[in-house]
């Protein structure tokens, strides 16, 4: 399975979009992206996961150094994921305790920038 990312700006914010499979194969170029945006001064970003269908620790890995960068520069990294077998991986990890995670784009888009994370 391929990965397609895609990224867009919704106001003050970077919405980066994320299709397909995110593993040892396919992570290089969502971080990649993300170090792309970082480096150009977007520090709020929202990845949208809806459409991600598979997750290992390679992507959990990129998104975590992802956080790091914008969380370096006071921004944060908030992401949207309302799939289940998704958000066990987060879960199992704890990872829920360190990113927001929403259910919609709507939601992450509406949340205010100074909030904590959802667990």
């Amino acid at each position: 399975m391929e990965l397609t990312v895609t990224s867009r700006q919704e106001g003050v914010r970077t919405v980066i979009t994320v299709n397909g499979e995110i593993d040892v194969y396919t992570a290089p170029s969502l971080r990649e992206r993300l170090n792309d945006l970082v480096a150009s001064g977007q520090y709020d970003l929202v990845v949208d996961m809806a459409g991600v269908e598979f997750l290992d620790s390679t992507g959990l890995g990129v998104l975590v150094g992802g956080l790091k960068r914008v969380r370096s520069h006071d921004g944060a990294l908030r992401l949207v994921c309302d799939q289940e077998k998704i958000l066990k991986v987060f879960r199992i990890t704890g990872l829920t305790k360190v990113f927001p995670i929403h259910a919609t784009l709507e939601e992450a888009l509406a949340a205010d920038s100074r909030e904590g994370t959802v667990g």
